[in-house]
């Protein structure tokens, strides 16, 4: 296989397609990788040990869109990462390759044999498998990490199957983190995933009513399946590679037309133009829950104060890192 630094940092596969021997050969990491967290980063430290074992780089194997959406488009899914974040986190992670399976029900339908032996081993020559304890795939869901193990020793090929991981004493999960950020929990959420959660997305013009309060914003309109609790939160912005701290607002505006929700935040002591800038807004704690003021007067006051608390939260947590 390719070294790292020449890899694409994704790559879509076609079932039907052969795909470059430059990107054959890796130990591969498989699952959703929703979030990229703490347990993902501990399946990703396997497959790269696997990696080194046997002279190769290690790649994540994931499908697009998430399963669920697929199978239940009624009930979507609150994905923590769109596909551009999670394979550059994942590429952090250490798996700088991402192959990116389009799933469908055709997908769906692929005996868990021919996942294995057909995609896997025959198309991407996979040099090692690595997944989690509970990841199922195939016709009715009946692959199994059993199946994996199994397949891939009657290739003479290793596998590795990685247990529940755990932090602060709790299995660290997908769903754990989105519960936590359905309540407003974000410094709950950063603990499980290890980082911040931050959303990434042009600045939109608003209406500009921030500007008149002293309090001009770059508004963000987030993914319609985003259940981010409704509040005010401390945040830092990625502007130019650089973070910068601000306070958030992402709710419907109650006190001006109950709108659509989105994030506006006001970058402390900044006056760039950010207006169809591509930024990140990384949510460090929750200050308090959306709320309608009866006059403007209060909305300021209380902006104020939580513009205060939120640069005394922000002061006391440790600088990102790029």
């Amino acid at each position: 296989m390719t070294s790292s630094a020449d890899l694409p940092s994704s790559f879509v596969l076609d079932i039907d397609k052969p795909i470059p021997d430059t990107l054959r050969g890796a130990v591969l990491a498989l699952g959703n990788f929703d979030g990229v967290h703490r347990g993902h980063a501990e399946l990703a430290r396997v497959a790269r040990d696997m990696a080194a074992q046997r002279g190769t780089t290690a790649a994540a194997l994931t499908f697009e869109p998430h399963p669920r959406s697929v199978f239940r488009p009624d009930q979507p899914v609150f994905r923590l990462t769109p596909p551009a974040v999670k394979a550059e986190l994942l590429a952090q992670a250490g798996l700088p390759l991402t192959f990116v399976l389009p799933f469908n029900r055709e997908i769906a339908a692929v005996h868990a044999e021919a996942f294995i032996d057909e995609l896997l081993l025959d198309k991407l020559g996979a040099a090692g498998l690595v997944c989690g304890f509970d990841f199922h795939f195939g016709q009715g869901r009946s692959g199994s990490p059993e199946m994996i193990e199994a397949r891939a020793m009657a290739r003479a090929i290793p596998a590795a199957v990685v247990p529940p991981y755990s932090w602060a004493g709790e299995p660290v999960s997908s769903t754990l983190i989105r519960t936590a950020l359905e309540q407003g929990d974000v410094a709950r959420a950063a603990a499980f995933l290890g980082r911040p959660w931050f959303v990434r997305g042009v600045v939109a013009h608003g209406d500009k009513r921030g500007r008149d309060l002293g309090y001009p914003t770059a508004n963000l309109h987030l993914a319609r399946d985003c259940r981010l609790k409704y509040g005010i939160y401390a945040v830092r912005m990625k502007i130019d590679g650089i973070w910068h701290d601000g306070v958030a607002s992402f709710g419907s505006r109650p006190t001006f037309d109950n709108g659509a929700p989105r994030l506006e935040t006001f970058v402390f002591d900044f006056s760039g133009d950010l207006y169809g800038g591509q930024v990140d807004v990384a949510l460090v704690d929750w200050l308090r829950g959306e709320a309608k003021f009866d006059s403007l007067e209060a909305l300021i006051a209380q902006m104020d104060a939580d513009s205060l608390r939120a640069r005394d939260i922000l002061r006391q947590t440790p600088p990102f890192l790029p």
